[in-house]
């Protein structure tokens, strides 16, 4: 695999759907009162991609350092656990990705001020947090409420403000609906890796209170599709998203062992298909 390939492939792209969503709601929330300014909103798209890619990489370098990954690992490969790239090469890595998220979001704090600063802030505090640490959000637990928070509301809201100088109500419900999503991928990823997760002492949901649990989480959080698109648009091509959530739930019931990575991609996909419905609804009003 050429360097390139495998520089992508640490990205984690399926999974970016997560970051680009929320952005891309917020700007079509924002638009229906202000003419969009592409400049701040390209920017926006590529700092909320950053952050994500920079949290990914992090993630990776520490499981590699803790022993969570390893080779022949049932999720999809890693770079460093494959030997494919450095230690030195991921730290390099890290260090180009936080410096381009920096000088992008001062432009972003220049347009948007402190609480588009304290957004940068929490999310370059919280991408380190996620897996630093032993005591990091990943290893207790929770990481799954600032996924939540942080993929979902923080993320819509902020792209909004941006164009608007104004806090959105439907931003944030449709926020609620991003994040949703999004954790339903973490559960995914947490079910798939549960018994790894296990030996390495990393007390994720699923593996404090069950496979189970992952799953009725999953559900929960499709759920929540349908009664915050309820709340924003009524009876609307926006509801339709909690279909396609309840049938991939159906199908996560069944799924085992390196199934699950399919599942995963699935899941992430969820995130575009419910852009698409937004912008089906705001065209069509």
């Amino acid at each position: 695999m050429s360097k390139v390939l495998i520089w992508v492939k640490i990205t984690r792209p399926h999974t970016l759907f997560a970051s680009l969503s929320p952005i891309l709601i917020g700007l079509i929330v924002a638009s229906k009162s202000v003419e969009l300014n592409w400049i701040i909103a390209l920017a926006t798209l590529v700092c909320g991609v950053s952050l994500q890619v920079l949290s990914n990489i992090i993630n990776d370098y520490y499981d590699f350092k803790k022993g969570l990954d390893k080779q022949g690992r049932v999720g999809f490969k890693r770079a460093l656990a494959e030997g494919e790239v450095t230690v030195k090469q991921m730290q390099m890595a890290i260090g180009l990705n936080l410096l381009i998220s920096i000088l992008i979001g001062l432009y972003l704090v220049y347009v948007g001020g402190i609480i588009i600063l304290l957004i940068g802030v929490f999310s370059i505090f919280f991408a380190w947090l996620y897996t630093a640490t032993s005591k990091s959000l990943s290893y207790l637990g929770i990481a799954d409420i600032f996924c939540f928070l942080f993929y979902g509301p923080i993320a819509t809201l902020g792209t909004t403000f941006l164009q608007t100088k104004e806090f959105s109500q439907e931003s944030m419900f449709l926020g609620f609906v991003c994040g949703a999503l999004a954790t339903c991928v973490l559960t995914v990823n947490n079910i798939r890796d549960m018994e790894n997760d296990k030996l390495l002492n990393k007390k994720s949901f699923v593996v404090r209170f069950g496979k189970r649990a992952g799953e009725l989480e999953y559900l929960f959080f499709i759920v929540l599709t349908l009664i915050f698109t309820l709340i924003v648009n009524s009876l609307s091509f926006s509801n339709l998203i909690f279909i396609f959530g309840l049938i991939l739930f159906i199908q996560l019931l069944k799924t085992q062992g390196v199934a699950y990575n399919k599942m995963l991609i699935k899941t992430g996909l969820l995130n575009i298909v419910f852009v698409i419905l937004v912008l089906i609804d705001y065209l069509i009003k």
